[in-house]
């Protein structure tokens, strides 16, 4: 990168490549000695890369990243409320069971980002409207806002709807401002480091002016994003924290919260951005562990990427299937009734993995389990 950027080494169809087949999973930083920030490192590479004229028109002439980089200009992800729109027609098309006979056609099953959508058939699509204000229905301990992210929105539903759920009961009212949009992440790691910037900026406007404690993301992809690329600040000047949901419940008094029993096994996948990034990990297992007779083991090799890794496994399908294997063998070899991640892209990739196999034990978010537990009670 610095070679590049100082002009001794050429910005090449080979340089690309190798900077493309990085998974941005950050692992590298958390054993590194001297602490170097290699999440800006490549996002600058990448802005590079993008701003070489050149090497962007080859890459917009063919390939899997030209037609999703039109996407991106096209702002069809940075204006998520679109995608509330299209969730009535998404819900017709599950229960029909129209979905299920498209994605069968050999022509879309070759469509990584169409196959990704399997999931769907699998996932709750409630015709739920947001509102504005979830009031707490416990004593009220105080206020936060969710951050409903672009394709969770869409595909799941259940997720976010279990985390307004756990939160309110736990006492706080959840606010949910419409002017939120993107987290910018997928823009930032294509180097649209400008589109990025903005969307940071619209959000900080969208909960700034909020009396609440934290900003809550249930997909530690956006949090990781949130966390690192935006800052909400209070009348006073103060700065609002962002948080992952499982950090934030299980800083909480569970001490008068019933859960019901669960005699089964979940496994735990931890995807890159909740280990990597929020250091947070740890909190999905004490979670867990409030649910009476629940066996929580972990998913081994946790410390490896499945290979989602944002549009990892639409730029390089070979890398992402391999490393997706991998995690299936190591499914297969312990058994499971649940498969729990905090990620909505790991969730759709390594759904899709297990239904490919014939596997239809459930992938879902721990806050979801959690609440389905609290619900009975």
């Amino acid at each position: 990168m610095s070679g590049v950027a100082s002009g001794h080494i050429p910005m090449n169809d080979r340089f690309v490549q190798h900077m493309d087949r990085c998974l941005t999973c950050r692992a590298c930083e958390t054993v590194c000695p001297n602490s170097v920030a290699y999440g800006r490192l490549i996002d600058g590479a990448r802005v590079m890369i993008r701003e070489n004229l050149q090497v962007t028109e080859k890459l917009m002439a063919h390939g899997r990243k030209g037609w999703f980089r039109k996407i991106l200009d096209r702002e069809l992800i940075a204006k998520p409320y679109r995608f509330d729109a299209l969730r009535p027609v998404m819900r017709l098309m599950v229960k029909s069971r129209l979905l299920g006979g498209l994605l069968r056609l050999s022509i879309l099953r070759r469509n990584a980002l169409i196959q990704s959508q399997l999931f769907l058939t699998a996932r709750n699509l409630p015709g739920h409207m947001w509102r504005a204000l979830y009031p707490a229905k416990s004593p009220l301990r105080g206020e936060v806002a969710l951050f409903l992210g672009c394709v969770a929105r869409l595909i799941d539903m259940e997720t976010l709807l279990s985390a307004i759920f756990v939160l309110n009961r736990l006492g706080y009212t959840v606010h949910v401002p419409r002017k939120q949009t993107c987290c910018g992440a997928l823009y930032q790691h294509a180097g649209m480091i400008g589109e990025a910037a903005a969307l940071a900026r619209q959000n900080g406007q969208a909960f700034s002016d909020l009396n609440i404690q934290a900003v809550i993301s249930t997909a530690s992809g956006c949090g990781a994003q949130l966390l690192e690329n935006s800052a909400y600040s209070r009348a006073d000047g103060s700065t609002v924290p962002m948080m992952d949901i499982n950090q934030f419940i299980d800083e909480q008094d569970w001490s008068g919260v019933k859960l019901a029993p669960l005699p089964q096994k979940v496994m735990v996948h931890e995807p890159c951005t909740l280990r990597n990034v929020l250091h947070a990990s740890k909190h999905v297992y004490s979670l867990l562990k409030l649910v009476p007779a629940l066996d929580v083991v972990k998913l081994a090799s946790n410390d490896q990427c499945c290979g989602a890794a944002g549009t990892y496994f639409l730029d390089q399908p070979e890398f992402a299937q391999s490393l997706l294997d991998d995690k299936l063998r190591a499914i297969e070899l312990l058994g499971t009734d649940y498969l729990v991640t905090a990620n909505i892209g790991c969730a759709l990739h390594l759904a899709n993995g297990l239904i490919r196999k014939g596997r239809n034990f459930e992938v879902l978010h721990p806050v979801t389990l959690l609440a389905r537990q609290m619900r009975i009670q």
